[in-house]
C-alpha cells in the first residue's frame, strides 16, 4: 500500500501471531490480539510502529497517545519499535478494562462502550527529525500520511493524544499537536496531564485513607516531576501533605525546589527511596519500579501505598508479589493514569458529534477513584494482606456489577 506523497514508505501489517512472537507477554495477556501496522520509510530511515487491539475492519475506536520515542530510550540496546507500541498498547487496553470496570469516565466515553480498545502510535525518528529540530515538520507530515494510510487500510479509527516527544516545533510558534490537530482528525488537543494527575491524586488519597493513613498529615516521595507530577504536587500541597521528588532533568528540578519542596537528581535513587514516606507514586518515563527499586521499597517500613500513572512502570511484574510480601499495596499505573486516554476519547466523540468538549467532566469523573482507592485498599488490609489491590478492586467492583 502506498502512502500519499511517500514513495519510498512501505507498510508491513503484523497479524496476532506476529506480534505475539515479538513480545511473547502478550500471550498472558486477558486479550492477546495485537494488530502493528509497521511503516518504513527508507528514504529517511524513520519507523512508526501503530499497535492496536482492534481487529480489522471493526470500526473500533483505537485510543492511545502518539509517542515520538525518546533518543535515551530509542538508543537502548535492546530497544524495538514494534515491541513498545505492543506493550503500550496492552496498557492502554488495561486502561479501557479498568474504566469499565470501576464505571468511570465522561458522558461520552461511557456511551461509547466496547467500541473503544487499546491501541499505540510508536514513532522512532532519526537525528534532526524531532521536535523542535529542523526537519521536524516533514516527519510530522509523514506520520500524519500514515495515519491516513492506517485508517483507509485497517478499517479502524485512529485517536492520538499527548505522549513523550511532543513540544514546540522548530519555528518556534507552533506546538506539535496543534499541527497534528489541523491535519488529522483522530489528533486531539487536550492536555491530558491534568485529568492524569487529578486520577493519580484521588486514587492516592483514597488507598492511603483506607489504610489508616490521613493524607494531610502523610509525606510522599514521587518519582518524576513533568507536567503530571508538578500539576499533582499542586493538589497535594493543598491539602498540607509533604512530599519529596526525584527527578532527572535539572531545570525541572530547579522549578521544584523554588516551590519549597526537596528535590534529588535521578542518579540519587537508591538513597531517595529510602526517605520516610508514606507513598510512593511514579510519573517518570518508565522502569521506575525496577527490581532494586522495588526491594528498596519494600524495605522501607513507613511505606503503605505504591501508585501512579508511569507507563511500562514496573520491568518484571513479579515485583507486585514482593512489595505485598512486605505489606504494600501496589496500583497498577493503568488504573492511576486512565484518566489521561478518557480525557482524549471524551474530545474525540465530542468533535465527532459536533458538540462542546468540556474538560471539567472528566475532571468530575476522576474523583470516582477516590471511593476506588479506599475500597480497595481497605479489603486488603482488612484481609491481612492476602490478596494485591488489583484483586480486591476487581472483586469489589466485578460482584457489584453481577450482584453478587
Amino acid at each position: 500500500m502506498s502512502v500519499d506523497g511517500f514513495p519510498d514508505t512501505t507498510l508491513e501489517v503484523l497479524d496476532p501471531a506476529a506480534a505475539r512472537a515479538i513480545e511473547p507477554a502478550l500471550a498472558a495477556t486477558p486479550d492477546p490480539n495485537v494488530w502493528v501496522y509497521r511503516f518504513d520509510d527508507a528514504a529517511n530511515g524513520w519507523r512508526l510502529s501503530i499497535a492496536t487491539h482492534a481487529e480489522p475492519g471493526s470500526g473500533k475506536l483505537s485510543l492511545g497517545g502518539f509517542r515520538i520515542a525518546p533518543e535515551a530510550r530509542a538508543s537502548l540496546p535492546d530497544y524495538d519499535n514494534d515491541r513498545e507500541a505492543i506493550d503500550l498498547a496492552i496498557g492502554m487496553e488495561e486502561k479501557v478494562r479498568w474504566s469499565r470496570l470501576v464505571e468511570a469516565g465522561g458522558p461520552l466515553a461511557q456511551q461509547a462502550g466496547g467500541r473503544v480498545v487499546g491501541g499505540k502510535c510508536v514513532l522512532r525518528p532519526t537525528a534532526g527529525s524531532r521536535v523542535g529540530e529542523a526537519n521536524d515538520r516533514a516527519l510530522l507530515d509523514w506520520a500524519i500520511a500514515c495515519f491516513h494510510a492506517f485508517e483507509e487500510r485497517s478499517g479502524v479509527h485512529l485517536t492520538t493524544g499527548q505522549d513523550l516527544g511532543h513540544g514546540l516545533m522548530s519555528d518556534g510558534e507552533t506546538q506539535s499537536l496543534a499541527y497534528l490537530n489541523q491535519r488529522f482528525r483522530g489528533s486531539v488537543l487536550a492536555d491530558t496531564s491534568v485529568p492524569t494527575a487529578e486520577g493519580n491524586y484521588h486514587l492516592l488519597r483514597g488507598m492511603l485513607r483506607g489504610c489508616g493513613v490521613d493524607p494531610a498529615r502523610a509525606q510522599l516521595s514521587l518519582v518524576g516531576a513533568g507536567n503530571i507530577g508538578r500539576h499533582l504536587l499542586e493538589l497535594l500541597r493543598a491539602d498540607g501533605t509533604g512530599a519529596q521528588v526525584l527527578e532527572a532533568n535539572a531545570p525541572t528540578r530547579a522549578l521544584v525546589e523554588a516551590g519549597g519542596v526537596r528535590a534529588w537528581p535521578a542518579e540519587r535513587k537508591a538513597f531517595f527511596l529510602t526517605l520516610p514516606a508514606d507513598a510512593v507514586v511514579v510519573n517518570a518515563a518508565g522502569g521506575s519500579l525496577d527490581a532494586a527499586a522495588v526491594a528498596s521499597i519494600a524495605a522501607n517500613e513507613r511505606v503503605r501505598v505504591v501508585c501512579g500513572s508511569e507507563n511500562l512502570a514496573m520491568p518484571d511484574p513479579g515485583g507486585v508479589a514482593t512489595l505485598l510480601a512486605a505489606r504494600k499495596l501496589y496500583a497498577p499505573t493503568e488504573l492511576g493514569g486512565m484518566m489521561g486516554y478518557l480525557t482524549a476519547v471524551e474530545e474525540y466523540l465530542a468533535r465527532r458529534a459536533g458538540v462542546p468538549f468540556d474538560v471539567r467532566t472528566v475532571l468530575e469523573a476522576a474523583r470516582r477513584l477516590d471511593a476506588v482507592g479506599y475500597e480497595g485498599a481497605a479489603h486488603v488490609v482488612n484481609g491481612g494482606y492476602r490478596q494485591t489491590f488489583e484483586d480486591a478492586v476487581r472483586e469489589i467492583y466485578g460482584a457489584a456489577r453481577t450482584g453478587a
